[in-house]
């Protein structure tokens, strides 16, 4: 233990592993689905600790291009896995979603960064890194909820009760996840935030905020995309 943070040893992060692999065995007993799990799970181990390496760097060079660098990045790929589940895929498909994204997530971002917290300068990796994930993987699930079910409800629909109907669909997780929080389960960040030996009440705090974010981000992406919709 030092200075309040509990470190987790490599040993410790294999025996978290052991109830995966116990579903593992359930899943290639129902389906065969045990290989695909396995591959996920390599794909999730090697992912994660090759951005923790990246962000040691990334946290010691505070370089501002570096940042819009990441940014345009996770605008790319996020857009690009929002059009995934979607029947009509298209390059105007993708500009529209990587439009949505854009406008809203900077937005958004830059409230948070400006107004809220208040960073001088505002590219702090420490901050700007994880709200940027957090703001453009929400609102790129979001985009994909709502383009699945407008494909799907204008085929029986008007345009206005079609749109409507996926706005609202897309946003059932965001509500569902405002009326649980705090007394289903502590969100990823406070709960991150407590066990690095933060004061609860600070955490709940940024917890706020960052829910406010998400949605706000979420629920603007969502619409600007819509009102694109033909």
């Amino acid at each position: 233990m030092n200075d309040g943070v509990v470190h987790i040893p490599w040993w410790g992060i294999g025996l978290s592993l052991l109830p995966v692999v116990a579903v593992g065995w359930i899943f290639q007993r129902c389906n065969g689905g045990g290989k695909l799990l396995g591959y996920a799970t390599f794909r999730m181990l090697v992912q994660l600790i090759a951005v923790g390496f990246v962000l040691v760097f990334v946290f010691e060079n505070e370089s501002a291009w570096l940042g819009v660098g990441i940014l345009a990045l996770v605008l790319g790929v996020s857009s690009w896995i929002a059009m995934r589940p979607l029947a009509r895929k298209s390059a105007g498909q993708y500009g529209l979603i990587l439009f949505s994204l854009a406008v809203s997530g900077i937005a958004v971002l830059a409230l948070v960064l400006w107004g809220v917290i208040g960073l001088d300068p505002m590219y702090q990796p420490r901050y700007f890194i994880p709200l940027t994930g957090m703001i453009f993987a929400n609102a790129m699930n979001a985009i994909s909820l709502a383009g699945e079910r407008f494909e799907t409800e204008r085929e029986a629909r008007d345009y206005i009760s079609a749109r409507n109907a996926a706005f609202n669909a897309a946003m059932i997780p965001q509500v569902n996840t405002f009326l649980a929080v705090g007394l289903v389960a502590l969100p990823g960040m406070m709960t991150g935030q407590i066990l690095s030996g933060i004061s609860p009440l600070e955490a709940v705090r940024y917890q706020i905020v960052v829910m406010n974010m998400i949605l706000g981000s979420a629920g603007l992406a969502v619409a600007l995309y819509l009102r694109g919709q033909k």
